[in-house]
């Protein structure tokens, strides 16, 4: 029971304390469940972020099941999951009630815009934190740069682009 709690409370505090969605997310994730409660290794955090990817779902939910499941089986993976939502659902609730009171003042757009500046940057550090991880190899940078290509300037679809980019891996590795 007390792995059980605190899966909850760990993804609660993740849920509560991010903004920017999962992505901006991962960071703080990657800290709880690797570095502090030793949950997953590096490598297996790396491999649900790809899985993560390849599946429907936010990232960061997909992320609290797989690791509540690894730890606790199904109830950790119920308990994970319903602690990194939660949060979202009472500050949307909350926020939803007063934004229709306040949604025209400039300070509630003020607010808005330094919050996503801050989301960037999250997002940012955490492709960085992982680069080091995921380009291993001169066909990994190829890849990647592919699917840089690809998504920013042909405008591909992201699911073929993670279905090709992951059977030209299991060619190529």
């Amino acid at each position: 029971m007390e792995v059980l709690i605190s899966l909850f409370t760990t993804f609660f505090k993740i849920g509560l304390f991010s903004f920017g969605g999962g992505y901006a997310m991962l960071p703080m994730i990657q800290r709880e469940v690797v570095d502090i409660n030793g949950w997953l290794t590096r490598e297996s955090f790396l491999n649900i972020i790809g899985i993560s990817q390849a599946t429907p779902g936010p990232i960061a939910i997909n992320t609290a099941t797989y690791v509540g499941y690894k730890t606790s089986g199904v109830v950790g993976s119920m308990f994970a999951t319903l602690g990194v939502i939660m949060p979202s659902v009472i500050i949307v609730y909350i926020i939803a009630r007063l934004f229709m009171r306040f949604k025209d003042g400039i300070y509630v757009q003020s607010v808005l815009k330094f919050i996503r500046l801050g989301a960037i940057g999250l997002i940012a550090a955490a492709a960085l934190s992982l680069m080091g991880d995921v380009f291993v190899n001169i066909q990994s940078i190829l890849i990647f740069a592919a699917a840089f290509f690809a998504s920013y300037k042909l405008k591909m679809d992201p699911i073929l682009m993670i279905v090709l980019a992951g059977f030209i891996g299991f060619l190529i590795f």
